[in-house]
């Protein structure tokens, strides 16, 4: 099965993508993008498993638990300033009222229902690398957040710089050395016919893959290494969805390429 997943006409609720642990034969992540018109709305309920939906563009309302949260989001694209998202804990229904069209992402981890609702402004922006590894990092849910599983944040890769770079993993239950998290990439990019390049390789190379991927795919990380190269004149946004037995980020870089970050 490769790892490369697109999109495809939206269904009848409006979904493009849709990644579950049983599509993915993991355990932990799932992630799901709907197209909404403007009107239209969407409802749901993730038994056992708490949810992030993040406004990707457009405007929305968006109920759960008792709370509304109204006319959030507002973005014309993924690049344009930084993301409205809300909480749901596990069990909890809630309902997406699109105000104009709109792209909404679901990402969902394993939860028993603890928490509360609420709404996530991810207003900070943090600079990581130097050069042509230079990116811009938007945290949603990070490690020092409140919830169960979910570990979410966007990034911003410039065209011509490497992301996820030097090439790292975290596929090794063994903290505080290193954790084990599956995790998903979903792509886009500015303008939007450009392409990007992402492989996923691991140590003994039983699994090497190198993608091109194109607006609106997703990569899908078992396990492994997984750098991601923009080419000049495209810039690259990645929604980063991560889950796995604990709630930490704790990487490795591969011995091969470590040597660039002890310049």
């Amino acid at each position: 099965m490769s790892l490369l997943v697109h999109p495809h006409p939206p269904a009848g609720d409006g979904t493009v993508l849709d990644i579950t642990p049983a599509s993915a034969g993991w355990k932990y992540v799932g992630f799901r993008v709907i197209h909404l018109a403007a009107g239209a709305s969407y409802n749901r309920v993730e038994n056992g498993r708490e949810a992030c939906v993040v406004v990707l563009t457009g405007t929305v309302s968006i109920m759960a638990g008792g709370e509304s949260f109204e006319n959030i989001g507002g973005r014309q694209t993924v690049f344009d300033g930084t993301a409205t998202s809300v909480y749901v804990p596990a069990g909890h229904r809630y309902r997406i009222e699109a105000v104009s069209d709109a792209e909404i992402a679901i990402c969902t981890a394993p939860g028993t229902g603890a928490g509360a609702v609420r709404l996530i402004r991810s207003d900070a922006v943090e600079v990581r690398g130097q050069g042509t590894n230079t990116r811009h990092v938007r945290n949603i849910l990070s490690d020092t957040d409140a919830a169960e599983s979910l570990l979410v944040v966007e990034v911003i890769t410039p065209g011509g710089h490497w992301s996820s770079y030097p090439p790292h993993k975290h596929d090794r239950d063994a903290y505080p050395e290193e954790t084990f998290l599956e995790e998903t990439y979903y792509h886009r990019l500015s303008p939007p016919q450009g392409f990007a390049f992402q492989r996923v390789y691991t140590d003994g190379r039983d699994i090497d893959e190198t993608m091109a991927v194109e607006d609106g795919d997703v990569v899908m990380v078992p396990r492994g290494y997984h750098p991601v190269g923009a080419p000049h004149g495209y810039d690259l946004y990645y929604l980063n969805v991560m889950a796995g037995p604990r709630r930490n980020w704790v990487f490795r870089n591969d011995p091969a390429h470590e040597w660039i970050v002890r310049q």
